[in-house]
């Protein structure tokens, strides 16, 4: 699996903590209970209280491409297969997919969060990725 290597800043140490732990984490509004990504910082009406909660980092596949890999030697697999994916909670997530094969990746399928390091670098971080929920 070839992830590129992410490290966090102030605004999503939080985030990757929980990913650390295997734990996707989402927005929620303290007001209105609105799910938001991540990267939220308000509601939909401006509300800017919100607080974290744990997903369950599972959902459907919305959209996908097949994007070929630059450079990497003979060894590097020959694209990358990234997409969007609608979580249980509501949001939209944009993901890398791993370990689905592509004749069978179709709008719908239910997918699951896996944490994989992205580097092996000490301050690279576990990122959510997908891929099939095998029990679904």
């Amino acid at each position: 699996m070839n992830i590129q290597p992410v490290v966090r800043d102030a605004a999503t140490s939080e985030f990757f903590d929980g990913t650390a732990r295997g734990v996707f984490l989402l927005r929620r509004s303290r007001e209105t209970g609105e799910v938001l990504t991540p990267s939220a910082v308000q509601d939909s009406v401006g509300n800017t209280d919100l607080g974290w909660v744990q997903a369950s980092g599972r959902g459907r596949v919305v959209s996908w491409a097949f994007v070929p890999r630059q450079g990497g030697g003979s060894d590097a697999p020959g694209e990358v297969t990234i997409g969007v994916v609608e979580l249980d909670e509501g949001p939209w997530w944009w993901t890398q997919f791993v370990d689905i094969d592509r004749d069978t990746l179709a709008a719908g399928l239910r997918v699951r969060a896996v944490f994989p390091k992205s580097g092996p670098a000490q301050t690279d971080e576990y990122v959510p990725v997908f891929t099939p929920a095998q029990d679904e």
